[in-house]
C-alpha cells in the first residue's frame, strides 16, 4: 500500500524555519518531522512512499539521495562517480522505497495528490494520504480496518485537540459535512491520516487550485462517502514555532508520544 505525504506548502506561519527549508525539513531531535511521519507508517509496514513536493523540493531530494551516505560509511574513488561503495547502514530505514514527485510550487493539496496519482500504478488499491507537518500515536492497522469495513470511498482521522481548526459534523462513523478551519465550534477536526480507494481521485482536479479539504471532501461528504476514525489518543501538527518548540521539549525530554517505533 502507497503512502502519499503531502510536502509542497512554504510554511508561512512558521518562516522562523522555513525561510530557508520546507516545512517537512524542520528538525525535531535532529530529524526531519517527515523522518518521524515515515517512521510511524513504517511502523505498520507501510513503507512505499509517495512524497508530494513544491516549495524548496530540491532539499527533501538531496535529502535522501544522500540518506545511504550520511547515515553509514562508504569508499569512493575520486574521478570515478560511479566508483562509490556503501559498507553497510547505519539505520532502521531499509526497506523503504521512497517516489520523489514534484507537484508544483503553487499547487494546492488536492491538486498535489491528483498530479502525483500515476505513481499510485496502474493497479493501485486503497492508498493512504497525510500531510507532510503533523504526528501522532494513532493505531494505523486499526484506521485500515475501519475504512475497509465501511466500504466507503474515503476514510478521515479526526481528532479533538483543544485548537483553532475546523470541524466536521458526524453522525456515529459518517461525516455529515465538512468545513475546514471554522473560526468556531469545538467538535472534531480533520487530523489527517486518509485512506481513500482510486475511486475517490475522480473528485479532484488537476488544477492549483484544488483544495483536497475543501470541494473534494465536501463533495465526498454529501455523497455519503466519507467516514471518519475519531483518534482519541496524542495528535500534534507543526504550524507554528510555539508547535515547534513544544514538539522540540517532547522529544528531548523522552515523551514523544507519537514515538511508537523503537
Amino acid at each position: 500500500m502507497k503512502v502519499m505525504i503531502l510536502c509542497g506548502g512554504q510554511g508561512t506561519r512558521l518562516r522562523e524555519h522555513t525561510e530557508i527549508r520546507p516545512k517537512p525539513m524542520v528538525e525535531i531531535g535532529g530529524r526531519p518531522i517527515l523522518w518521524h511521519i515515515m517512521k510511524l507508517y513504517a511502523h505498520y509496514d507501510l513503507n512505499d512512499f509517495i512524497l508530494c513536493l513544491g516549495y524548496k523540493a530540491n532539499l527533501i531530494k538531496e535529502y535522501f539521495l544522500n540518506y545511504e551516505a550520511m547515515n553509514g560509511d562508504f569508499t569512493l574513488k575520486l574521478g570515478e562517480p560511479d566508483s562509490i561503495r556503501y559498507h553497510g547502514a547505519r539505520h532502521s530505514e531499509a526497506g523503504w522505497k521512497v517516489t520523489l514527485a514534484y507537484t508544483g510550487e503553487a499547487a494546492m493539496t488536492g491538486a498535489r495528490i491528483k498530479r502525483a496519482a500515476p505513481y499510485l500504478g496502474k493497479r493501485a488499491g486503497t492508498f493512504c494520504v497525510t500531510y507532510g507537518d503533523g504526528v501522532a500515536d494513532v493505531d494505523l492497522r486499526k484506521v485500515l480496518a475501519f475504512h475497509k469495513a465501511h466500504g466507503r470511498l474515503a476514510t478521515i482521522t479526526g481528532v479533538r485537540p483543544p485548537s483553532r481548526f475546523g470541524e466536521m459534523e458526524v453522525d456515529g462513523s459518517r461525516v455529515v459535512s465538512f468545513s475546514e478551519k471554522s473560526q468556531v465550534g469545538q467538535g472534531m477536526i480533520n487530523g489527517g491520516f486518509f485512506f481513500f480507494e482510486p475511486a475517490f481521485l475522480a473528485y479532484l482536479a488537476d488544477e492549483e487550485g484544488c483544495l483536497l479539504e475543501r470541494g473534494p471532501l465536501e463533495r465526498c461528504a454529501k455523497d455519503d462517502q466519507l467516514r471518519v476514525y475519531e483518534h482519541a489518543g496524542y495528535w500534534q501538527c507543526m504550524d507554528t514555532y510555539r508547535d515547534w518548540e513544544a514538539l522540540e521539549r517532547q522529544w528531548q525530554n523522552g515523551q514523544a508520544p507519537w514515538k511508537v517505533w523503537r
